[in-house]
C-alpha cells in the first residue's frame, strides 16, 4: 500500500489554509462586536440586524435576486438547447460559439458587451446586466447538459422512436426527464455565477442598478466593516449551498467531458 509522504500532506494543508483561512476570518469577524476589524471584542448578531435594515443593501440584494433568477431561467433554456445540439450534431464551429464566452477573460467579455450595448444604443441598467449574464451563463449550462447526455442510454430514445414517437415527443417524454438533474444543476450553477458576478456587471450596470457585488465593492472602498463581513458570509453560504445542490443533482456538473 502506497503512502503519501509527509511533505505532501503539509503542502496540501498549507494550500487549503491559504485558500480558506481568509473566508473563515470573514465569517468570524461578521460576529465581532466592534466596528473596527483590528481585534476581536465580543460576539454579537447586531451587524446582521443592521444589514437587514440597510435599504441600499436590500435594494441591491433584490436586484441581484431578480437578475439571477431571470438570467438562470433564460440561460437554462438556451443552454439546454445548445448542449443537446453539441451532443447530437458533430459541428466543429458550434462548441466554439457556445463555449467562447466562458473561455475568454471576464474583463474582455465585459468591455465587449459594453461596446455592443453602446453601438446598439441600449441604455445600461438591469436589462443590460440580465442580457450580459445570459450570454455568460449559457456556456456553463451547455457543458452540464452535454455531460449529462453523454452518460444517457441512447437506446431508450431509439426505442421511443421505434414505437412511433416523433423527435420532439421522444425528447420531451424520454430524453428531457433523463437529463433533468443536469438541467437543474445547470440552472443552479447559472444562478450562482450570476448572483456572484462582479466584473461583467461592473461594465454593464447603469445608474441605480446596483447589485450585491457592486454594493459590497462600494462599501469596501470606504472601510471593511463587520456589516460587509455579514453580507459576504450570507452570500458565501448561498453560493456554497447552490453548488452543493448542483453537485448532488449531477456529479459531473462541474467538469466537462
Amino acid at each position: 500500500m502506497n503512502r503519501h509522504p509527509p511533505w505532501l500532506w503539509i503542502a496540501a494543508a498549507l494550500a487549503y489554509a491559504f485558500l480558506y483561512a481568509p473566508l473563515i476570518i470573514v465569517i468570524a469577524y461578521s460576529f465581532n462586536d466592534s466596528r473596527l476589524n483590528a481585534q476581536w471584542v465580543g460576539f454579537t448578531f447586531s451587524w446582521y440586524e443592521k444589514l437587514f435594515h440597510n435599504e441600499k443593501m436590500l435594494r441591491a440584494a433584490w436586484n441581484s435576486l431578480l437578475i439571477g433568477l431571470t438570467a438562470s431561467a433564460v440561460s437554462t433554456v438556451f443552454g439546454t438547447m445548445a448542449g443537446y445540439a453539441m451532443y447530437r450534431f458533430r459541428m466543429r464551429l458550434l462548441p466554439l460559439l457556445v463555449l467562447a464566452p466562458i473561455a475568454i477573460p471576464e474583463i474582455l467579455m465585459g468591455v465587449s458587451l459594453l461596446i455592443f450595448f453602446v453601438l446598439l444604443n441600449i441604455s445600461l441598467g438591469l436589462v443590460s446586466i440580465v442580457l450580459s449574464h445570459i450570454a455568460f451563463c449559457i456556456g456553463f449550462v451547455a457543458i452540464v447538459v452535454r455531460s449529462r447526455l453523454a452518460g444517457m442510454d441512447e437506446s431508450l430514445t431509439e426505442a421511443a422512436r421505434d414505437l412511433g414517437a416523433t423527435p420532439w415527443k421522444a425528447f420531451r417524454l424520454v430524453t428531457l426527464p433523463l437529463i433533468m438533474p443536469g438541467v437543474v444543476a445547470g440552472a443552479l450553477m447559472a444562478f450562482t455565477l450570476s448572483i456572484d458576478d462582479f466584473v461583467i456587471t461592473f461594465f454593464t450596470a447603469g445608474v441605480g442598478s446596483s447589485t450585491l457585488p457592486l454594493q459590497i465593492y462600494t462599501m469596501v472602498k470606504i472601510a471593511v466593516t463587520p456589516e460587509v463581513n455579514a453580507i459576504s458570509t450570507l452570500l458565501m453560504a448561498l453560493t456554497l449551498a447552490l453548488i452543493l445542490i448542483a453537485s448532488k443533482l449531477s456529479p459531473g456538473a462541474l467538469r466537462a467531458d
